[in-house]
């Protein structure tokens, strides 16, 4: 008899690799840290709470640097070692990277936004590290049940920070419908794994695999169920047509650094799951998945920019609303490549480019809000019409935000930004659907107007109306708070670091295989 069968409680007791798991788990242990702290602090100590969670925040994202050594697995099956619940591999290591280091951000934005809003402090940091943690575990869970467990466990933190302005019924009202969407959309998805573990009788994603390719010819159907399903609850999280009827009112309703953060991780956990349920467990399955997110792709990029297009200047809250569908318009940009995943002969260097082109919105899209947090601190309404001026009374924050939307839109100087789009583009030239890149080319000459006409905003003289001159007073007068400076300052030395080097992304979207 073997060693395990003589001793059958080393049969099932496994070692935990701390290492591997360490950034989701000190972003976990930080935000009970927090909730713990928040009982015993003094009301006049508790704004401490802020510069912890940036640390806890930046603690986990430096223990990313012990896993680059190579590939790390743990919680697996004692029968069987190869078969993991966690993997620290290249692709787990860039989606936590973007997540935790978008969370650290957002942390930044927030703390002006606890102060200026009278937050509940140690109710918001806990929950934002809470909602991080299960971002950070999602791109590394490797069967059906963690990849739930992890969506929900950033999802549900979302919704009670959406609902923090307790005194604005605008904001009960969006935690109200993002709570109902996201819980119907967790139910069908819920139901769809279901129906593959009784198709396949497992939940690893690689032995899920192996069982869709050996399905009994009774239970075809009911597969088929199964991996349709299962992609909904993911698509809502990328907000993807036609799960995206949440985002406009989530964004305006919740607090401003809860909107960035939503329009950046939401998108980077929804994406993630995709890629690890499409590439991963169902690969043989590529004729269902890959048509049905090519048709969600170009619903989504036109529904999320013409909806832009739309969006008057004069109207109160139109830069936000104009960042939500614009949010929506670029998701479609990202699921491209994750459909052409099902043409492709190498699935993973496909997904490299969705992932290469996250990093980037991550970086853009973060200071793109940033900028609109202080703009929103001297006018409440944040009206793109108020960005008028803005060069007049903060010219490096008017050049950043000018450089954000350059980027968005794919022009110079925004270099980053035109080659993470080629990028894209390429994947569905070369893997098949190439009228998915003739919807994608045409999105983007469409995405052009909105942004260009934003950015003329900024450096369009204050006007001579009167009120015009007591809003380019109030830009004067509003200084950029310290939090907003170093979040903006970040994100502009990243984008603009990497339109100096844009041959990084497409390295790296090579490199990054599954």
């Amino acid at each position: 008899m073997n060693a395990l069968a003589q001793d059958p409680v080393r049969s099932v007791v496994q070692s935990v690799d701390w290492i591997a798991i360490a950034p989701p788990a000190l972003a976990a242990l930080g935000a009970l840290a927090v909730l713990v702290a928040d009982l015993f602090l003094p009301e006049r100590r508790k704004p401490l709470l802020g510069p912890v969670t940036v640390a806890v925040l930046a603690l986990a994202a430096l223990g990313l640097l012990p896993l680059l050594d190579g590939d790390r697995t743990t919680f697996c099956l004692t029968a069987d070692p190869a078969v993991c619940s966690y993997v620290a591999d290249p692709f787990t290591l860039a989606v936590q990277f973007l997540v935790l280091g978008a969370a650290l951000i957002a942390a930044l934005l927030s703390m002006t936004a606890v102060r200026d809003e009278a937050l509940p402090g140690g109710e918001y940091w806990f929950l934002l590290l809470a909602s991080a943690a299960g971002a950070a575990l999602l791109p590394a869970a490797r069967d059906l049940a963690t990849l739930i467990v992890a969506l929900e466990v950033a999802s549900l933190p979302s919704f009670a920070l959406v609902g923090l302005r307790r005194a604005d019924g605008r904001s009960s009202e969006a935690a109200l419908k993002f709570f109902l969407s996201s819980v119907t959309a967790t139910a069908v998805s819920l139901m769809g794994v279901s129906f593959v573990y009784a198709a396949t009788g497992s939940l690893h994603l690689d032995r899920v695999a192996e069982g869709l390719r050996e399905t009994a010819p009774g239970l075809e159907t009911l597969a088929a169920t199964g991996v349709a399903l299962t992609l909904v609850g993911f698509a809502f999280k990328t907000a993807a047509v036609p799960f995206h009827s949440w985002v406009p009112d989530t964004y305006v309703g919740a607090p401003l650094p809860v909107a960035a953060y939503l329009s950046v991780i939401g998108k980077a956990v929804g994406f993630s799951g995709l890629i690890l349920v499409t590439v991963e467990a169902f690969p043989s399955y590529g004729h269902v998945w890959g048509p049905a997110l090519a048709v969600l792709a170009a619903l989504t990029m036109t529904g999320g920019n013409v909806a832009a297009l739309r969006q008057r200047p004069e109207r109160p809250h139109s830069a936000v609303r104009l960042l939500a569908w614009s949010s929506v318009g670029q998701a479609g940009y990202l699921l491209v490549p994750i459909a052409a995943a099902a043409y492709a002969d190498e699935p993973g260097r496909a997904v490299g480019a969705t992932v290469a082109y996250a990093l980037m919105y991550a970086a853009v899209n973060l200071g793109a809000f940033a900028v609109a947090a202080h703009v929103g601190r001297s006018a409440a309404a944040n009206r793109i019409t108020d960005y008028r001026g803005l060069y007049a009374a903060h010219p490096l924050t008017a050049l950043a935000l000018a450089f954000f939307l350059l980027c968005l839109a794919g022009l110079p100087p925004g270099i980053i930004g035109l080659f993470a789009k080629v990028a894209v583009f390429s994947t569905a030239v070369d893997a098949g659907p190439g009228w998915l890149a003739a919807v994608m080319a045409v999105n983007v000459v469409i995405a052009l107007y909105y942004y260009l006409a934003w950015t003329a905003q900024i450096f369009r003289a204050p006007a001579h109306a009167p009120a015009a001159h007591a809003h380019a007073h109030a830009h004067a007068r509003v200084r950029v708070a310290a939090p907003l400076t170093a979040a903006i300052a970040l994100t502009g030395l990243l984008a603009v670091g990497l339109s100096g080097a844009p041959q990084l992304a497409l390295r790296f979207a090579a490199d990054v295989l599954l």
